[in-house]
């Protein structure tokens, strides 16, 4: 996912008198932005460049084309039908992922790595791929699922030979969280940190709240902005960064695990989520759920994670927002109306 939340108001800061210091990098194949507030200048880059640093190990581990990366490792291990000894990071990072692709029913379920492969989505660039659709039904038949993961000891294994794990919808939301973290446990305050449009943020900006903006997702600039309490995260799933088109139709990157796939119908989702041990990775997470799902599925999809502020903008570009959500958000467009969901 692409800068899809921009920061508004820092551009104040640039005369010196403010104490916000910015470190920016490009991970996990999107833009990240680390923005700690009232820590003196040196000790605030160390802080950051210790986050970025982190970004870049958890990149590197849980890559799944890259050669090398664990996981990469691990799916083909899985491919050759054998075991294989992972961290005790990584076996928890899948079972967490686990339970969080049962709490959704499947429809978070980063097992399904291979249809992501074939729809031309693990690589850095996206151009039009020719799709068989005798391919991708049958991968969709082999119905690989998170739970045909078994992992003892840190010994894991699937009974699946189909599975192949891509958590792009986990670590950028994890990553949050460990971030989070060591900053807490150094006793930062004040800090925004940004993930390719999924924000957590610590403490305020100065004496107000942080304050950021959701990316129209076919125009530049913001749609709307809201302010980002201690402990809240943003995070948006949409169809304008990571996708192709192809003979008129729009194919993108969250591809529905029961059909094999690109969801139709979507421009973005946007949640909001409240402090927790993993808001980071829900923020991550939650969308996909409410992407994929029928328009009128799409609260229960929400409710199901947890998660009762949420914004949809469909292919129309009708909104529609929780009653929740709608009391955070102020528009940048006047003749903005959504549809305020029950």
């Amino acid at each position: 996912m692409r800068w899809v939340v921009v920061l508004l108001g820092l551009l104040l800061c640039s005369c010196g008198r403010e104490p916000l210091y910015q470190s920016q990098g490009y991970v996990f194949g999107t833009l990240v932005d680390v923005s700690i507030y009232g820590e003196p200048e040196s000790r605030a880059r160390e802080l950051a460049d210790h986050v970025l640093q982190d970004f870049q190990a958890l990149h590197n581990q849980l890559h799944a084309w890259q050669a090398g990366s664990e996981l990469s490792e691990l799916n083909q291990a899985f491919a050759d039908g054998k075991s294989l000894i992972v961290s005790t990071d990584l076996a928890q990072v899948i079972t967490n992922a686990t339970a969080l692709s049962l709490q959704s029913s499947g429809l978070f379920n980063p097992a399904i790595g291979e249809l992501i492969k074939q729809w031309g989505f693990q690589r850095d660039t996206f151009a039009p791929v020719k799709i068989d659709d005798a391919v991708i039904t049958n991968l969709a038949k082999t119905n690989p699922k998170m739970t045909d993961i078994s992992i003892k000891n840190n010994l894991a294994s699937s009974d699946n030979p189909a599975v192949r794990l891509d958590l792009g919808g986990y670590a950028k939301g994890y990553a949050l969280d460990r971030a989070v973290k060591y900053l807490r446990e150094r006793h930062v305050k004040n800090a925004l940190i940004n993930i390719g449009g999924n924000i957590i943020a610590l403490g305020k900006h100065g004496e107000n709240p942080w304050r950021v903006g959701i990316q129209h997702p076919r125009k530049p600039g913001p749609i709307a902005t809201l302010d980002l309490n201690d402990g809240w995260v943003i995070g948006t799933s949409g169809d304008y960064q990571r996708y192709f088109e192809l003979e008129g139709k729009r194919y993108c990157h969250v591809i529905d695990p029961r059909s094999g796939y690109p969801a139709q119908g979507i421009q973005a989702v946007t949640i909001l989520v409240s402090p927790g041990e993993q808001a980071g990775t829900l923020s991550d997470v939650a969308s996909k759920p409410i992407f994929i799902s029928s328009t009128v599925d799409r609260t229960a999809a929400a409710k199901a994670m947890g998660v009762a502020d949420f914004m949809v903008i469909d292919a129309q570009g009708k909104i529609f927002v929780s009653a929740g959500m709608a009391g955070h958000l102020k528009w940048t467009e006047k003749d903005v109306a959504p549809t305020v969901l029950p």
